[in-house]
């Protein structure tokens, strides 16, 4: 017997080929659709041998068109050239010497602003941006930074980054820095460290999102007690048994909750943690239930995640379709899908 989410993703994948997909709002056409973490075509790697080629940006941002995505977060990855992958997973291979990690930003916010020249998106700065892309069906680019590596403890380059159309900064990463604690690694400042709290106060000065990603427990404990301004976990998901693949990057109910507190959302994280996109579907209901409707949203990682279950924005119809066949009204998917992390934009970007 086909089951409706069978159906329906036969359905969608039948469209796609052949040059239609409906919309993924197709209950609740008003509703944005957003998502706080995506790589397109592994952007930030261009110039180096790992690099697939323009190509992939190309089918990522058409994909995302065609999905019905409104806006999303194009990260730029700070320690990108410091990591190393093995057969066990992401290995830093050491801190950048003076300056170095500031010429790789430069490298990859001059790569990323030449690539979206020729891509089907519109670079977006305000929060209104996101409502002109619903009316223009046309993704709205905010550009974010995962990992504050580049700034070397230097808060005041946050202005330059500000200016080149930087709106959120992830603090940590996969290479320990001088900003706080990570998630994969023994814990050096007891969570956010003196530099971290300067560069968190510049953040929320500016008008920048701030992003709990990969950030320890009391990481995340000290951001909360000091922000003045809704926080983002970008991506990630509960966490259920230890021996699942990248489970260090799970996240307890009480961090979750943490996020929450100060009006945040934490995007649902479609990596290879997750069995399957069903399952996928399942996690982010259980995000639900422990934060409630108004803080989950969509990070997807997509172009830069590990077997991900949700590899195309084609599958953004069905996610949606899939929520609401759970028992989830219209205006709850709909909050999922984008209204949220708008939520936080306007709050945040002013």
């Amino acid at each position: 017997m086909v089951t409706r989410r069978q159906f329906i993703r036969k359905t969608l994948l039948t469209s796609a080929a052949a040059g239609f997909l409906p919309s993924a709002y197709s209950f609740a056409p008003e509703y944005v659709g957003f998502d706080l973490h995506s790589h397109p075509g592994a952007f930030f790697a261009k110039g180096s041998p790992e690099y697939p080629g323009d190509a992939g940006v190309l089918k990522t941002t058409s994909e995302m068109n065609t999905g019905r995505l409104t806006g999303a977060f194009f990260s730029l990855v700070a320690d990108a050239a410091l990591l190393e992958r093995t057969p066990t997973g992401i290995k830093p291979k050491g801190p950048y010497k003076p300056g170095e990690g500031w010429k790789e930003y430069q490298r990859q916010i001059t790569a990323l602003k030449g690539l979206l020249k020729s891509t089907p998106v519109s670079f977006a700065t305000k929060a209104a941006d996101l409502d002109l892309a619903l009316k223009n069906k046309k993704v709205a680019a905010y550009i974010a930074v995962e990992g504050g590596d580049f700034l070397d403890g230097n808060a005041s380059l946050l202005d330059e980054m500000y200016s080149d159309g930087i709106r959120s900064l992830q603090l940590v990463h996969y290479v320990p820095n001088v900003i706080g604690d990570l998630q994969t690694q023994e814990a050096v400042h007891n969570g956010l460290s003196a530099s971290g709290k300067e560069v968190l106060k510049k953040l929320n000065k500016l008008k920048m999102v701030v992003d709990v990603a990969h950030a320890s427990f009391k990481t995340v404990q000290d951001v909360v007690s000091i922000t003045d301004s809704p926080i983002i976990l970008s991506h990630s998901i509960l966490k259920m048994e230890e021996s699942r693949p990248i489970s260090v990057r799970a996240i307890t109910p009480e961090h979750a909750k943490l996020v929450a507190s100060t009006g945040g959302v934490i995007g649902a994280w479609p990596s290879g943690f997750n069995n399957s996109f069903e399952e996928f579907v399942d996690n982010t209901l259980r995000l639900v239930d422990v934060v409630g409707i108004d803080h989950v949203g969509l990070g997807t990682d997509m172009d830069g995640n590990f077997k991900p279950v949700f590899s195309s924005y084609l599958q953004l119809p069905s996610w949606g379709e899939a929520l609401k066949a759970k028992g989830l009204s219209s205006e709850d998917v709909g909050k999922i899908m984008g209204e949220n992390s708008k939520r936080v934009l306007r709050k945040v970007l002013g």
